[in-house]
């Protein structure tokens, strides 16, 4: 006759099965906080970069004589420093417009003909400091 039953876990069946466990959801934890943080950071950087493409536009919106007449008013170069952006908290941006080359044809030198855009929009994650900086040029229509 059998003293002792079969039936049932041992406690060391027990002990293996909560370290196997713990690791998995440990495992699955730091997965999903890796997950979430990279998607916050994108989702960040995506709208600091609609935030300076939106800012390109405005100045590629305006007429080239505008932005040529703000420009010698300011001696050829105009610099907006960084500024907080309207309805978008924590982002701050940066707008340069400068010339981007003297056309020198060969007796009449020409400056102004083409403009340099460059927007700077900075933003925290996780305590640092990060940015996206963008730029294009803008030459004058014949």
């Amino acid at each position: 006759m059998k003293l002792k039953s079969e039936k049932g876990f041992t406690g060391v069946d027990v002990a293996i099965a909560v370290v196997v466990l713990f690791i998995f959801v440990s495992l699955i934890a730091i997965m999903s906080y890796r997950v979430n943080s990279t998607a916050s950071e994108i989702n960040l950087k995506a709208e600091a970069t609609s935030i300076a493409v939106d800012e390109i536009e405005k100045v590629r919106n305006l007429e080239f004589s505008q932005i040529q007449n703000i420009s010698q008013a300011n001696g050829n170069s105009i610099y907006v420093p960084q500024q907080e952006v309207a309805g978008s908290e924590g982002f701050y941006k940066k707008v340069e417009i400068k010339d981007y080359a003297d056309i020198k044809p060969q007796n009449n030198p020409q400056s102004g003909l083409v403009k340099q855009v460059n927007v700077q929009v900075t933003y925290s994650f996780k305590g640092k400091a990060q940015q996206v900086e963008l730029s294009t040029i803008i030459a004058k229509q014949s």
